[in-house]
């Protein structure tokens, strides 16, 4: 019968051996026969908690071999001490390097077993202690053994901490500080090594990770050396400086073989002294003048950016600090040169670059989402805002990023992904290193290698597939925020700012606020002093943002009113979690609010009664202009949750400012055309229209308890109907109704409901539908209503306020006058039933596009009639050259030159049945009414005028219908329209010589070669 009890080889698979039989003989192996018996289940367990059980298990049996005398005492630790076991355990499972030392040194086995934390100045003391007195080949030897008798330690208390990521940091700092002993010990090798060391003083500088304390298990060493003659008396750039100097250059030659060349004990690592002045090119050491007038005249900015971690790690202490004391300032200034952030920027990219391709998806430190781009990102936030604040110059990635954070400079919750990450990847880093003990920081591709990995960093389930799916979700965050913080356009603007203006200190920024422009430099400090003041994180973030953002306010035509505006909108929204991150954080978005804010004080206006609509600031995909669908969508989300036609209109009120604001934010940064911003504020007015239009039906239903029994049309006219409306225009409306036929599908009304309301009663109903449309569409809100505008339906003012088809058929049958066929070429349904616009559209095409065109009779009246209005509407007082409406060459003598030849000619061409005036003048010149230059002039003049009335109202926040002549209104007006400062005079005169030229078109085209109608007889 057989057992179903597991295998003990089936048990040890289980437990993580990936070879049971191997680990079945070793187990068995004599020289553990004293530490096995009685507790092989418990050794089995403590094997097992390795990152590699095969390997501790093996390294295990090897250092037991050779332990001799040893060997008792280590029995009994292992057998006693839980942790000892633990510690020890973890490091041969982990590292076959260290293993081999083990095995080598097998007195170094309580460096492991009872590792306990060293102060800097103990490791110092070990390591110098170890080679003092011994030839220079002897000292090598032993600076290596104790270098990795230290190192055993470290290791097992990292590999046996709570955490990997937790104990990093005090891992990285071990490890600096045992590479500073070693350079210590070092230097004391060179010393007694070369002939007249005691003439000079050489101090080392460590850089780099070693400098920042926080290095690698295995690094290379970045270091710079500075040397002075020991006698103060030898005289600068003498004779005797320069021999000092040379044996300066040789004891630094010394200590660097004493670390790097490779013995019998083999080698710790290079010590790289390649980051000093001119690089390899340059000498070995200078004194500290040379080095300070190298970095005043030469130094390139990554030269500064390597300076941030400079700290003393051997030699000299005194000579140390001088220099650090002399190079400081320059590191801090550094970000004031010209072009200081693009270059650092462009080096991040040269170093991706460099990237062997067949290693890019391995990387962990040079590849897109590596260490570098957090060390970059976290360096470059530093240099930029150091200068100002001292809390943040350390030399350690954590403790820097920590410190940005809590200055307000970067987003707790994204330092805190950064902070993590970077512990992840540095936590596998340091695993990868640490098993060969070889400088690698590519992820290894082998299962077992991943296993291993993954094991080693406490991942359960499948080690080897869970290690790097979290490494690619890391590196993903890490550069997400790498590219929205790297590359923050705050950053340069920050980096060219002075120091006064920076600490925005009272008597500089009341003159620096002069200087920009500001009317008010005393009004607009009370601003400052008002958003900055306290302690408060959010008054920090604003003092991270206003010093550039008030040069952004100073590029507006009103930075006083800018200024204002954003003190309002910051009152609203300071508070809110993600105002003050996205304008810190994402992209342009604090450059586009001072520069709206600036620039218009409509914008300005809609933004401080709707203040969440900052939010389209983030991106340019934010200022996109939403399509009706979705527009409506939003809007009828909108009114639905509210309980009355009178809250469900300020619902629909709010975003129709939010999508006002987005429109006039596009508009200000040039991201439409004038055709463009007419179709956005149509599609807005549509569907706000759309919207009051069912709110309306909804509210008069549940007053008759029953369906309206009649189809409702809005029809557009004028620049509604044209898509091409301005901020500050009215809708040009008609309103349509047709009964529902009795006992049709979707009447609503049963046959046994009772008699149909009569003909008049379905008019009541339409009237009192279209008269609560009315009432709704100019509920609330200061901003521009949707001015509902019904005079260009039959007999205007006097006539019904809606009709039926069949009424609107008969009265243009009979009674539409000329004027009133001209307005139907813009007609086009607005909102309301679709099925009715498109029968409407059907009975008004013979009369807006009539066969045969215009009698001569029809072609003198409109002439008249545009003579007429040109004398009677044109405001008292109006210069004619100037008004964009009614003037010579304004958008009246475009737009009914077009409408003349749609009125004459679209009975023939289809391309003319639109209603837009630049498709109307293109399709002219297709077919040929219109020469290339004649339609060119006409739509340019178009664009200039409806650019120039939205800028007007955008400046001003009130509608502008003549050329600004006036300074301030014609500078704010031009900046609106591309131009720069000083250049508002100019909108003038441009605009007289294209309305000058395009008059000549009109005179040709829309009068006849007669000229004007006043001289027709």
């Amino acid at each position: 019968m057989s057992s179903s009890r597991p295998t003990p080889g089936h048990s040890l698979a289980r437990q993580g051996f990936s070879d049971p039989a191997r680990a079945e003989r070793l187990l068995a192996d004599p020289s553990l026969a004293a530490l096995v018996a009685g507790r092989r289940e418990d050794l089995v367990a403590e094997l097992a908690a390795t990152p590699d059980p095969d390997l501790a298990l093996l390294s295990l049996v090897r250092l037991l071999e050779v332990a001799g005398g040893e060997a008792d005492e280590l029995v009994r630790t292992l057998r006693a001490d839980r942790m000892a076991t633990s510690r020890l355990l973890a490091v041969v499972g982990a590292s076959s390097a260290l293993a081999d030392h083990l095995v080598a040194h097998p007195t170094d086995w309580r460096r492991a077993a009872q590792a306990r934390h060293r102060s800097s100045l103990d490791l110092v003391r070990a390591l110098v202690a170890a080679v003092d007195g011994l030839p220079t080949a002897e000292a090598h030897d032993a600076l290596r053994v104790a270098y990795r008798g230290e190192l055993l330690s470290i290791a097992a208390l990292d590999l046996t901490g709570p955490d990997a990521r937790e104990v990093l940091p005090g891992t990285a700092r071990a490890l600096a500080d045992l590479a500073a002993a070693a350079l210590e010990a070092a230097h004391r090798i060179a010393v007694a090594e070369v002939a007249g060391a005691d003439q000079v003083r050489l101090a080392v500088i460590g850089m780099g990770k070693c400098g920042g304390r926080e290095l690698n298990y295995v690094s290379d060493v970045d270091v710079i050396f500075v040397c002075e003659p020991a006698d103060e008396a030898i005289a600068p750039g003498s004779a005797h400086e320069q021999e000092a100097l040379q044996v300066g250059a040789q004891v630094a030659s010394a200590l660097m073989r004493a670390c790097a060349t490779s013995t019998g004990e083999g080698t710790l690592w290079p010590v790289d002294a390649a980051l000093r002045p001119e690089g390899k090119n340059g000498p070995l050491v200078r004194t500290v003048a040379g080095h300070l007038g190298y970095y005043q005249r030469w130094a390139k900015t990554w030269e500064f950016q390597a300076l941030l971690k400079a700290r003393h790690v051997a030699g000299d202490p005194e000579l140390a600090q001088r220099y650090l004391d002399a190079v400081r300032p320059l590191v801090w200034q550094a970000s004031t040169r010209e072009n200081f952030v693009e270059d650092v920027q462009a080096m991040r990219r040269r170093v991706e670059q460099h990237v062997p391709a067949r290693e890019a998806d391995r990387q962990l430190k040079l590849g897109p989402g590596g260490l570098r781009d957090v060390e970059f990102s976290v360096q470059l936030l530093q240099l930029v805002h150091g200068r100002m604040d001292e809390s943040l110059r350390s030399g350690t990635t954590l403790e820097a990023l920590e410190a940005l954070a809590h200055g307000g400079y970067v987003a707790r919750d994204d330092a805190a992904v950064l902070d993590e990450a970077y512990r992840f990847l540095r936590a596998m880093e340091h695993r990868i290193q640490l098993f060969r003990l070889r400088r690698t920081h590519l992820v290894p591709t082998g299962d077992a290698e991943l296993r291993r990995l993954g094991r080693a960093l406490g991942l359960e389930g499948d080690p080897g597939a869970e290690v790097v799916r979290q490494w690619r979700r890391r590196a993903l965050e890490v550069r997400r925020l790498h590219e929205r913080l790297f590359y923050r356009p705050l950053l340069a603007a920050v980096a060219r700012l002075s120091a006064a203006e920076a600490h925005l200190s009272p008597q500089a920024a009341g003159e620096r606020l002069a200087a920009l422009g500001f009317r008010d430099p005393q009004g607009a400090l009370r601003h400052l002093e008002a958003l900055t003041e306290g302690i408060s994180r959010r008054a920090a973030i604003q003092r991270t943002l206003l010093p550039a953002m008030l040069g952004w306010f100073a590029d507006g035509a009103d930075p006083d009113a800018g200024l204002l505006a954003f003190r309002k909108i910051s009152d609203e929204l300071g508070t809110t979690h993600w105002y003050l991150k996205m304008l810190r954080d994402e992209g342009s978005a604090a450059e586009r609010l001072a520069q709206v804010l600036a620039t218009s004080r409509f914008a300005a206006e809609l933004l401080e009664r709707t203040p969440a609509a900052v939010a389209v600031l983030g991106d340019d995909v934010g200022l996109r202009p939403r399509s009706r669908e979705s527009l409506l969508t939003v809007l009828r989300s909108a009114a639905g949750r509210k309980d009355t036609p009178e809250d469900a209109m300020l619902a629909v009120r709010g975003v129709r400012r939010h999508e006002l604001f987005r429109v006039a934010v596009a508009d200000i940064a040039g991201l439409l055309t004038p055709t463009e911003v007419g179709r956005a504020l149509t599609t807005i007015a549509e569907a706000t229209v759309e919207v009051a239009l069912e709110t309306a039906t909804a509210k008069v239903e549940m007053e008759l308890r029953e369906p309206l029994g009649t189809r409702l049309l809005v029809v557009g006219m004028g620049r509604l109907g044209g898509a091409e409306l301005g901020y500050s225009s009215d809708a040009d409306v008609m309103f349509v109704h047709e009964p529902v036929a009795a006992g049709s599908a979707d009447d609503g009304v049963g046959a046994d409901d009772g008699a149909r309301a009569d003909e008049a009663e379905l008019q009541r109903r339409a009237v009192a539908v279209v008269q609560e449309l009315r009432r709704l569409t100019a509920w609330g809100g200061p901003e521009p209503a949707v001015g509902i505008d019904a005079d260009l339906r039959p007999e205007g003012r006097n006539g019904p306020l809606v009709r039926t088809l069949d009424s609107y058929r008969r009265y243009y049958e009979r009674w539409a006058e000329t004027w009133e066929r001209q307005a139907l070429l813009r007609a086009r349904p607005v909102a309301g039933d679709a099925a009715l616009g498109e029968r409407f559209e059907q009975l008004v095409e013979p009369y807006r596009y009539p066969e045969g065109g215009l009698d001569a009779a029809q072609l003198r009246d409109i002439r008249r009639l545009k003579a007429r209005m040109e004398s009677e509407r044109l405001p008292r007082g109006a210069d004619r050259r100037t008004h964009l409406k009614l003037g010579t060459g304004g958008l009246s003598d475009v737009e009914w030159t077009v409408q003349v030849l749609q009125l004459q000619q679209a009975y023939a061409e289809p391309g003319l049945r639109v209603t837009g005036t630049p498709e109307a003048v293109a399709a002219a010149r297709e077919a040929g009414l219109l020469a290339a230059d004649e339609a060119g002039l006409l739509v340019d003049a178009w664009s200039s005028a409806t650019r120039l009335r939205n800028a007007g109202m955008l400046w001003r926040g009130r509608p502008m219908e003549s050329v600004p002549s006036g300074h301030r209104d014609a500078e704010g007006v031009a900046r609106l329209v591309g131009r720069g400062p000083g250049e508002g005079q100019q909108l003038m005169d441009d605009y007289l010589r294209v309305a000058r030229r395009v008059r000549a078109v009109v005179e040709r085209r829309f009068y006849g070669q007669g000229g004007h109608p006043d001289t027709d007889g």
